[in-house]
């Protein structure tokens, strides 16, 4: 599988972390970093992309709530991704609250900062 076919802005199949266990493995061992409604937690992997979830607490609002917070979390990102360092698992877990695409993206965005994601200060 190429890893050039994964950048571009798309959202693969490939790219997602389904299994349940390595998603309890990223909240135990992995690194984490927090902002205000919100965390990060990442591990390398072998695979030379990123993989990504968007698990949301317990209680997190009805189905019309919860399906708007996992898009604008896939949407930022989609809208980031070629700026973040390839090789990793990546969990975002988001809390009720402040639910908009523009506050997604800043939190995402900030969020990577701190996790050292980023490839290029400078571009970003």
């Amino acid at each position: 599988m190429e890893t050039d076919s994964l950048q571009g802005g798309k959202f693969r199949r490939e790219e997602r972390i389904k299994n349940p266990v390595e998603i309890k493995n990223l909240f135990k061992n992995g690194g984490r970093e927090g902002v205000k409604g919100a965390k990060i937690f990442f591990a390398k992997n072998e695979l030379g992309f990123n993989r990504i979830a968007f698990p949301l607490p317990r209680g997190y609002g009805n189905a019309v709530q919860r399906n708007a917070s996992k898009r604008y979390s896939r949407e930022a990102y989609r809208y980031y991704k070629t700026f973040l360092n390839t090789g990793y698992d990546i969990l975002l877990l988001v809390y009720p609250g402040n639910d908009s695409f523009n506050s997604r993206c800043v939190q995402f965005r900030t969020l990577c900062k701190k996790a050292g994601l980023i490839k290029d200060e400078q571009t970003f």
